[in-house]
């Protein structure tokens, strides 16, 4: 048998983490604490079969590109743009407080200056991988609070990259050689320029000229090549971080109209590798370690996980955020990972670091990153206790509401919470056909977008604000709730509920069990997007097939009823399903187009009268793109109309031939 180490250790590391993973979800545990745990089972501190470090190292690197480029297909540089207020100063400042912190604590231990100022600045940056992992668990990445948690995480990478060309300052041995510092700051911002200014042409059209082959193959080579080619590039000729380089190689590619065919193409390597990732993390815990060094272990993860996430918040608040954005980006940055390790490891080539101080890191590291799911678990019910506290609601929400003469003293307005797609969709139908409206939106650049177009805006979050006070939701005729998040979705609703039992209240849910929440707290409607869609997919689906529109109809009321289960398992479903079937028989659906001359154009169904004379019903009326169910016997048939019509197969078929050629005598 040939000799393939690699091979040998790709197997094994996956195979553990398969292991791991199982058996963490068995117990009720994130899938990333069996992985970890793996890592450590197949390291070089336990018994048994120990992986190479440095290959599983290498490959966890691959996991860091195609995560990073990932992110940067779906964070464009305007949702940077947007969440600066809060990103730039938040990152920068809580870089400092923890940098002061750890330098603190490791003074307080003895260690050198040096020394002391690498482990502070190792703790203040968070994990990219970790922090994108729970984000998309806890479905957070697309809401605004995951936004500003991503684009304040950037800014920390960014950060770190100015950290490793000045870490040769720390060293005991050498000057700072600021000659050198210049000009790889210097290549650095070149990088950057070139990417934007040429990268997105270029990446774009190459794109567009592979696609056209045809060749899936291909297209996954360049997607591949561009990532990994451009990370190593940035690294090798630019001084920049693989993970910097991947995540500014897939800001340029989400220009390209087939940036999510991209993104498709990449995720099963992403996961695939995020894997080896944390597994390579546990190989460099030695278990020891930790039970030897338990007292400063226990004092740096404390650091890690509750000071960081204490000066999150408050930070947040300072910079007047919501509470809920300081709790998710406090959730999300309570923990360190692949960007400590590189400070780590280059502090320890410098000799600024000693091995045991290292491991000390690599320890913290690893508890802070299993405690992390627990650290979002706790989001929601936090943000319920705090904000059950008036005095407390008060001190965290002082971002000030518009005037309140938006408001229509007389009522009998839609209030309309959030203004995204579904949101900016609502507002036009009801501007459109003379309804009053008003917006509650937290995102300042929309808002005053909103303001200047003329549609009425009150500035605030209506999860964990007051701004609903203001609303007039006791004069309104209607509350919509459109923001995806469904926690803030379930506070807006409960909260709107207590201010007006009678409100009529329509939610937007994400998931089956978000239809159950709003729904108790006192949501009258409660749409699930996805699912009318796929309902909308089948009843057309049934209609081509033959099916009669009526049972077709009430098939898809049966599912909506049984809080939009779509799988088969209520005994109403079933028998809905059942008369469908049995109504079918002998029954075809037909569509004849009323030709122009016609003797039925300009004439109602009454005047028609095709029941009588054939058995066949209409069902519906197709004009102009729109389709008209049921319609009324005073509905005027037009040229051009095209006329659904139901009964059996022969009854339909004489009624095409009168609609069609006439005989209308």
């Amino acid at each position: 048998m040939h000799e393939l180490p690699l091979l040998v250790n790709i197997a094994v590391a996956l195979g553990a983490a398969l292991v791991g993973g199982v058996l963490a979800r068995l117990v009720g545990v994130p899938a990333i604490v069996g992985y970890l745990l793996a890592g450590v089972a197949i390291g070089p501190f336990t018994p048994g079969f120990v992986g190479d470090v440095n290959a599983i190292g290498q490959l966890a690197e691959l996991g860091v590109v195609f995560l990073m480029f990932g992110v940067g297909l779906h964070f464009s540089l305007r949702d940077l743009w947007r969440v600066r207020d809060v990103a730039v100063p938040g990152a920068l400042g809580q870089i400092a407080i923890a940098t002061g912190v750890g330098y603190l604590l490791a003074r307080a231990w003895g260690w050198p200056v040096n020394a002391s100022l690498v482990l502070g600045l190792a703790i203040s940056v968070a994990s990219t991988v970790v922090l994108l992992r729970a984000l998309m668990d806890n479905g957070l990445l697309e809401t605004r609070h995951g936004q500003v948690a991503v684009g304040w995480l950037v800014l920390e990478d960014l950060a770190t990259v100015l950290l490793l060309l000045i870490l040769p300052a720390f060293a005991t041995t050498g000057g700072f050689d600021l000659k050198g510092f210049g000009l790889t700051l210097l290549k650095a911002g070149a990088f950057v320029f070139l990417m934007l200014a040429v990268g997105a042409r270029v990446l774009g059209w190459a794109f567009l000229r592979i696609a056209h082959t045809r060749s899936r193959e291909l297209f996954l080579l360049l997607v591949l090549g561009a990532s990994l080619g451009i990370a190593l590039g940035s690294a090798a000729f630019f001084g920049v971080s693989l993970a910097l380089g991947a995540f500014l190689a897939g800001v340029v590619v989400s220009e390209s109209p087939l940036s999510h065919q991209v993104g498709a193409d990449v995720l099963p390597f992403r996961e695939a590798f995020a894997v080896l990732f944390f597994v390579s993390v546990g190989m460099l815990v030695d278990p020891r370690d930790l039970v030897a060094r338990a007292g400063p272990v226990a004092a740096l993860t404390l650091v890690i996980v509750l000071g960081k996430a204490v000066a999150a918040i408050l930070l947040t608040t300072i910079l007047r955020k919501p509470l809920r954005t300081g709790l998710v980006v406090a959730a999300g940055l309570s923990q360190i990972g692949e960007f400590s390790f590189i400070l780590g490891q280059a502090a320890v080539r410098l000799g600024i670091l000693e091995g045991d101080q290292y491991s000390l890191l690599l320890s913290a590291a690893l508890i802070s990153i299993t405690l992390n799911p627990l650290m979002f678990s706790l989001v929601d019910p936090l943000e319920r206790r705090l904000l059950a506290w008036p005095w407390l609601r008060r001190l965290v929400d002082r971002t000030p509401a518009m005037a309140d003469d938006v408001v229509p003293k007389a009522g009998g307005h839609v209030v309309i919470v959030g203004w995204g797609r579904v949101g900016g969709h609502i507002v036009d139908v009801l501007g459109r056909v003379g309804v009053p409206r008003l917006v509650v939106e937290v995102d300042v650049a929309r808002a005053e977008e909103l303001s200047k177009s003329g549609v009425p805006v009150l500035f605030g979050d209506a999860a964990n604000s007051e701004v609903l006070d203001h609303a007039g939701l006791e004069r309104a005729r209607a509350l919509v709730v459109t923001v995806p998040d469904e926690a803030a979705a379930g506070l807006t609703v409960a909260a709107a509920r207590r201010l007006a039992p009678d409100l009529p209240i329509v939610a937007r849910a994400a998931t089956q069990k978000g239809i159950k929440l709003l729904s108790s707290l006192g949501a009258q409607d409660v749409i699930h997007p996805e699912l009318e869609g796929g309902l909308q997919v089948v009843r057309h689906t049934l209609l081509r097939l033959g099916f009669p529109l009526r049972e077709v109809q009430k098939y898809g009321d049966v599912v909506r009823q049984e809080s939009y289960d779509v799988a088969l398992n209520t005994q109403e479903e079933h028998r809905a399903l059942a008369q469908l079937l049995d109504a079918a028989q002998g029954v075809e659906i037909s569509w004849a187009r009323v030709a122009e001359g016609s003797p039925f154009a300009d004439r109602t169904l009454a005047e028609a009268n095709l029941r009588a004379r054939t058995g066949a019903s209409v069902v519906a009326i197709h004009r102009e793109g729109n389709v008209l169910p049921g319609p009324t016997p005073e509905t005027r048939l037009r040229p051009g109309d095209r006329v659904g019509l139901i009964g059996r197969a022969e009854d339909v078929e004489a009624a095409g031939i009168l609609v069609r050629e006439g005989a209308a005598g």
